[in-house]
């Protein structure tokens, strides 16, 4: 099992699109954030405020990333980079999570 140690998490979960986007942001002692997240089958758009690491922990997501037109699949074990203030599109047919890590 994977484990996130010496952590404080927020109790409240962040929802987004009606429920069936939903995180816990994870805060560790050196100030750092990620959040930990499940996405139902759907199609998603989201924006970023900072830089971020998107890593896929089960499932998979097919990613639209920033200034391109074809989808890319990303499965568990890989992950993602993303810029500040972007805009990108990710769809699953299946249950998927996600650890995000701002920088």
């Amino acid at each position: 099992m994977n484990l996130i140690e010496h952590v404080s998490v927020a109790k409240t979960a962040n929802i987004y699109f009606d429920g069936k986007v939903t995180s816990r942001s994870v805060f560790f002692a050196d100030g750092s954030k990620q959040t930990l997240g499940v996405v139902l089958p759907g199609e998603y758009a989201f924006s970023t405020s900072q830089p971020e690491n998107m890593a896929v922990i089960s499932g998979s997501f097919e990613v639209l990333l920033p200034g391109s037109t074809t989808w890319q699949t990303f499965t568990a074990g890989t992950q993602f980079a993303l810029a500040a203030n972007v805009s990108f599109k990710i769809r699953n047919s299946a249950i998927a999570e996600y650890c995000c890590s701002y920088l």
